[in-house]
């Protein structure tokens, strides 16, 4: 493989007509959820994402950040912020998107075709997004089983398991990676729930790229924001392939409001694991077995699990199946006292 900082020069994987594929499940469709469960009780509490249901408040935002285009100033000052938070010691090492799910369509298409392996279980979309592009994929379920690939990718903490690879680990990947011209892709989209030191932003090792997310933590999935840490060149080169203005003028502005309010992290850490607590409880208590998860969704496995999803679909909360799985459930929090009361009764005699 070439080295990352020619990713996409000459000898470049072309632009090609997606593959045919059976679409990826998803948390957060309530318009299936609706369809399905028509007579359900509105409003719907999802619980399919894991999205925190408290959001960051929204700052009051001028008028004309809505109506014209946004500055470049406006976005150096939101990296700026991402720099400071994620402990980056050079904000040109970060790229901003339009959420991190834009950043796993767009990687794939700056790599020549590589062999590419997902540690999984994981979320579906690396894996789906790397063969569309004609890269060959292998999903393996221990990092030892990838010393043959150019690419290795590892969503940490991991998506729907919870499963952490300590950050030793993942050091060591991406020395031998560099030593071939390869590349570690680590997704850390909730890894604001875990210590600083869970991260590999702060010290980022050679031939790796970091994703962050900032819907998640933050409660504002539909702001569609997210970034990509990796070494300079490699970023700018991430930041040519958005164009301009990928960024809207709010997300700028309320991105760098979250970013620099270290105290409503702080205060919003403690919340969620309070509140996963609470909810691992809940789900024990109906006789379901907690596989892991973080703070912001909780993995169980129950013989039922389909029958329950489904009640619970008629009692208007919609959970996250896995068909692959389909003895598994993944829960998100509820929001609210009425959102716990309804989950409870709902899972009542589960």
């Amino acid at each position: 493989m070439r080295d990352p900082e020619h990713l996409g020069g000459a000898g470049a994987l072309p632009i090609t007509q997606p593959a045919a594929a059976e679409p990826i499940s998803h948390g957060g469709d309530l318009d299936g959820a609706r369809k399905k469960y028509p007579a359900a009780p509105e409003p719907w509490i999802d619980l399919s994402t894991g999205i925190n249901p408290v959001p960051f408040p929204i700052p009051e935002l001028t008028t004309d950040v809505w109506s014209r285009l946004p500055t470049l100033a406006e976005e150096e000052a939101l990296l700026a912020a991402a720099a400071l938070r994620y402990r980056v010691a050079n904000s040109k090492m970060i790229a901003a998107a339009p959420g991190t799910q834009a950043l796993i369509q767009l990687l794939p298409r700056l790599v020549p075709t590589s062999h590419v392996a997902v540690l999984g279980p994981s979320y579906e979309e690396h894996e789906a997004c790397w063969m569309r592009q004609g890269h060959r994929v292998s999903v393996v379920g221990d990092l030892g089983q990838s010393d043959r690939a150019d690419v290795v990718v590892v969503v940490n903490p991991d998506n729907p398991t919870g499963r952490v690879v300590s950050v030793a680990q993942l050091r060591a990947v991406a020395s031998a990676l560099a030593k071939t011209n390869g590349l570690l892709v680590v997704d850390e989209a909730f890894v604001d729930v875990l210590p600083e030191a869970a991260s590999l932003a702060s010290d980022l090792p050679p031939a790796t790229l970091v994703l962050r997310s900032f819907g998640k933590t933050y409660g504002l999935a539909g702001l569609r924001l997210g970034f990509a840490i990796a070494e300079v060149s490699l970023a700018r080169r991430i930041h040519a392939e958005l164009g301009p203005w990928a960024i809207s003028g709010p997300a700028l502005s309320i991105g760098k409001a979250a970013l620099h309010d270290a105290h409503w992290l702080t205060e919003t850490t403690a919340r969620l694991k309070s509140d996963q607590e609470r909810l691992d409880a809940m789900l024990e208590l109906a006789g379901f077995t907690l596989l892991g998860g973080t703070s912001l969704f909780r993995l169980t496995r129950h013989f039922r699990a389909m029958k329950i999803a489904e009640k619970l679909g008629r009692h208007g909360i919609h959970v996250r199946t896995f068909p692959r799985e389909p003895q598994w459930l993944r829960f998100g929090l509820p929001g609210d006292e009425q959102a716990w009361d309804r989950l409870s009764i709902a899972l009542s005699g589960a």
